[in-house]
């Protein structure tokens, strides 16, 4: 083994002379090491080594194949040419070479570039840990990375309050209920994991749903991301999706803004709905009123005096266990806290006809934890009490659990 971070690759004596004469290191614990092609890939299995630095050699072909064969996250790869052939850098730089230099560069350049690429290892070392912490926490999916449920509103309401996102899109995507029968939601995930840039984020939501942050993106870049997950679907798989501005509003008004996008795209059969668009549009500004209208009304006659009177008549039946409860326009939640067992009961309003209504027994992961779609003319006291009342045995049950 060798102890050296830098490992020149090249088989040309006057270009390893040139380069080690040149490269000024910064660091006493700095030290270069040379191999030839052949022997390569023994020296690369020194887990020191943090920079690769491959020379070309006539056969470009094979610089190509090597680079391909050697890319690891374990080192930064930086190409030495004897000239600049930019068909060739280009293909090495699609293949992983982080940055390139000349054998003719000045020493200063060598030196920027590498300690460039000495930031750039470090940053993902340090990525790749704060990942399998976030793993290790149960913050994020194992074959996604993408934040789970549970965690997903204090995660993204403390991302969109970040300066450079808020000139972004947050999306609200899920499948078209014609196709939820025939594909899960696994195969949407991975076609938005091939989709989305590294800085974008990510969570999955329950009933096959996912959020998405688009940080310094426009209208066109977040229908751009949807429409090329929809293409890396099979034809007869449909998705539709909500896109809302993210300015400088909270995380509850972007949820319930693309929940009233993706409301629209679901009836309209469209793939894609901007918020902010079709609220420009007069017949559909009235016909949103309309809707909005309706469940103000449900609001103020079913669901708060139905939470309100579910709250007093369990207050003394259920032991050990605190009931919270709150309704207003962006949401209305009906909680139990017990020292074993935490759930809830949320009710969405999207937009138009519907509401939306999430059970979620925390620590549960099964059907009792679920969505439901229901169609405002159909909410009524008896339904909303029936609901609460099941809940609430659902909940009991799992205490005893």
């Amino acid at each position: 083994m060798i102890d050296d971070n830098i490992l020149l690759i090249t088989d040309d004596e006057e270009a390893e002379e040139k380069v080690l004469s040149k490269l000024v290191l910064l660091r006493e614990s700095d030290s270069i090491a040379v191999s030839d092609y052949k022997n390569a890939k023994k020296l690369l299995k020194n887990p020191g080594i943090s920079i690769v630095i491959l020379h070309e050699c006539e056969d470009k072909e094979k610089t190509l194949k090597l680079i391909k064969s050697i890319k690891s996250a374990d080192y930064e790869i930086i190409l030495l040419v004897n000239d600049y052939e930019q068909t060739f850098i280009l293909k090495a730089y699609d293949l992983g070479v982080s940055d390139y230099f000349s054998v003719n560069s000045d020493a200063y350049e060598m030196l920027i570039r590498t300690v460039n690429c000495f930031k750039q290892r470090a940053l993902r070392v340090k990525n790749m840990r704060d990942s399998a912490l976030l793993r290790q926490l149960g913050a994020v999916d194992d074959e996604t990375g993408f934040y789970k449920y549970k965690f997903c509103k204090e995660i993204l309401a403390e991302f969109v309050r970040d300066s450079k996102v808020q000139s972004g899109m947050f999306v609200v995507l899920a499948l078209d209920e014609s196709s939820k029968t025939r594909f899960s939601a696994d195969t949407l995930a991975k076609a938005i994991k091939k989709s989305v840039r590294c800085d974008d984020i990510v969570s999955i939501v329950r009933g096959g749903k996912f959020y998405i942050i688009l940080p310094n993106i426009d209208k066109n870049g977040a229908f751009a991301v949807v429409n090329k997950v929809q293409s890396i679907l099979d034809e007869n798989l449909i998705i539709r999706s909500g896109v809302c501005k993210i300015a400088d509003k909270t995380f509850e008004r972007l949820e319930k803004e693309a929940y009233a996008a993706l409301s629209e795209a679901c009836q309209s059969n469209e793939t894609v709905v901007f918020l902010e668009e079709k609220a420009g549009i007069e017949p559909m500004d009235k016909h949103f009123k309309l809707f909005k209208n309706s469940y103000d009304s449900k609001l103020d006659k079913v669901i708060t005096p139905v939470f309100f009177r579910m709250q007093k008549a369990y207050e003394e039946k259920l032991f050990h266990t605190k009931i919270e409860q709150y309704c207003d326009e962006l949401q209305s939640v009906f909680r139990l806290k017990h020292e074993s067992q935490e759930s809830y009961l949320k009710i969405i309003y999207p937009g138009f006809a519907k509401i939306i209504i999430n059970i979620v027994h925390e620590g549960l992961d099964s059907p009792e934890n679920r969505e439901m779609s229901i169609n405002l003319s159909d909410v009524s006291q008896d339904m909303l009490s029936k609901i609460l009342e099941d809940f609430i045995k659902e909940f009991k049950t799992a205490i005893k659990d």
